[in-house]
């Protein structure tokens, strides 16, 4: 799978996020402006150790990012949306695009791109879930609908 952060603005999300995207094999794909440098401490500190398995891209621009990647369909992730995630069949090389914290993906995007554009729901007068929240519950759902293809199967518990 592949996640795209567009503009990113919090260097602890996009930590978090990089963690998820090592645990699940998915590739990271970064949108500049970055509303923070990628040797932020932050950031380092919450993607933990897992940044070595984490494939990560970055991108000057949304036009940029889609010259390179021209396979694979792109899904937007919006409040604003009218589709429930769960809705979607998810391919395991489409792209999953999620908007800056504190602005969400542009109005103008979401209206290109309205018919693959979804939501999480939630309740009435709740404004959004944190970021990377947002992205483990969609990636997770992707995931499920391949049958988690390339994860572990089982757990391993150690004497205790």
């Amino acid at each position: 799978m592949n996640i795209v952060l567009f503009e990113p603005e919090i260097p602890q999300n996009t930590g978090n996020i990089v963690r998820t995207c090592a645990a699940t094999a998915s590739t990271l794909h970064l949108i500049k402006p970055l509303g923070f440098s990628i040797d932020d401490k932050h950031l380092k500190r919450a993607g933990l150790d897992y940044w070595h398995l984490c494939d990560i891209k970055v991108y000057d621009n949304f036009r940029a990012f889609k010259e390179a990647n021209k396979e694979g369909r792109l899904y937007y992730a919006s409040t604003k949306a009218a589709l429930r995630y769960d809705k979607i069949a998810f391919g395991p090389d489409d792209y999953i695009v999620f908007g800056p914290e504190t602005r969400g993906l542009p109005e103008e995007m979401l209206f290109e791109n309205y018919a693959s554009s979804f939501r999480i729901p939630m309740i009435e007068g709740c404004r959004s879930l944190n970021l990377s929240n947002s992205v483990a519950v969609i990636l997770f759902e992707a995931l499920r609908q391949h049958d988690f293809a390339g994860l572990e199967e089982t757990g391993h518990l150690t004497k205790y």
